[in-house]
């Protein structure tokens, strides 16, 4: 087993590689921003659609999406409350607004085309570590270390002998992620992994029988065994306030213009978690209040 703090060195061989990048050209699913085709901007707009929502419910947004804002500057040409209306029910709609206000900085910085540089990429609104790199290895076919969830989980069990990674991304962790990027096919490498992560390594169940690095994973040679770190955040929604936020949207989105403020009322019992929920999209712009907080409507 390698320790998750062991230095990079002791990852020389890169035995992982030929079999991961194997199974992914028998594997892959094809997805349309993965084509030979797909422009930056289609890999970017998949970047900030695919955080924490499963593809399923990407891809029909994603589709058409694209087929309204095909380009940085048709997107930032658009009201920005277009953009949260389209947006739909992906969850999570601020990203919504930081991909408008990315595209708006692409115009604005960049002519209207994606940069490939990765420090051009993080200067970017809604642009963090993680996205930044995955649009400079996917579209560009740079050679950085990407670590998302799949990723981390996959290379945690395979290298780290852990069942799962820690709950942020240590120096140590991307140090070795790195030192295991490739000198060719760096790109592939990356997307590889985060395949093998969805569809096999998966945080529940994996299907280690059938995952090509089966017999190289140190958790399956160590017996898989379970987690014992720190208790890991679950996904709740039922009761939460991203939950009153989300019937808060809905009544938005399917309205035409401004709703009276008893309609959002309805939507919810409890008028405290209501009320702060309210607070927090108008705080975050996702909502816009007029005629002294009688009526709402998604930004303009």
């Amino acid at each position: 087993m390698v320790p998750m703090n062991a230095p990079h060195q002791h990852l020389g061989q890169h035995l992982l590689h030929r079999p991961v990048l194997d199974w992914y050209a028998e594997h892959a699913r094809d997805l349309p921003w993965r084509r030979p085709g797909a422009t930056p901007w289609a890999v970017m707009v998949s970047e900030f659609m695919l955080q924490q929502t499963p593809v399923a419910r990407v891809l029909p947004v994603f589709e058409s999406w694209m087929s309204v804002w095909p380009t940085p500057g048709a997107l930032a040409a658009a009201p920005s409350g277009e953009a949260v209306l389209a947006w739909g029910r992906l969850g999570y709609p601020r990203r919504a607004l930081r991909l408008h206000a990315a595209a708006t900085a692409i115009v604005d910085r960049h002519d209207g085309a994606v940069p490939a540089d990765r420090e051009d990429l993080l200067a970017l609104p809604g642009v963090g570590d993680y996205t930044a790199s995955a649009i400079a290895s996917f579209a560009f076919g740079a050679s950085h270390a990407v670590l998302d969830t799949n990723v981390r989980r996959v290379l945690g069990r395979a290298v780290g002998g852990e069942e799962f990674p820690a709950a942020s991304v240590t120096r140590a962790e991307r140090e070795w992620a790195e030192a295991l990027v490739p000198d060719d096919e760096a790109a592939t490498w990356a997307v590889a992994v985060m395949e093998l992560g969805a569809l096999v390594c998966t945080a529940a169940n994996p299907r280690c029988k059938t995952c090509p690095i089966n017999e190289l994973c140190a958790w399956n040679l160590a017996g898989r065994p379970a987690y014992d770190g720190p208790p890991r955040r679950g996904q709740a929604w039922a009761g939460t306030d991203r939950q009153v936020r989300g019937r808060l949207m809905a009544v938005l989105r399917d309205a035409e213009g401004t709703v009276p403020r008893a309609r959002l009322d309805a939507v919810w019992s409890d008028a405290v978690q209501r009320d702060r929920a309210l607070a927090s999209l108008l705080a975050d712009g996702l909502v816009i209040e007029t005629d002294n907080g009688r009526r709402y409507s998604l930004p303009t």
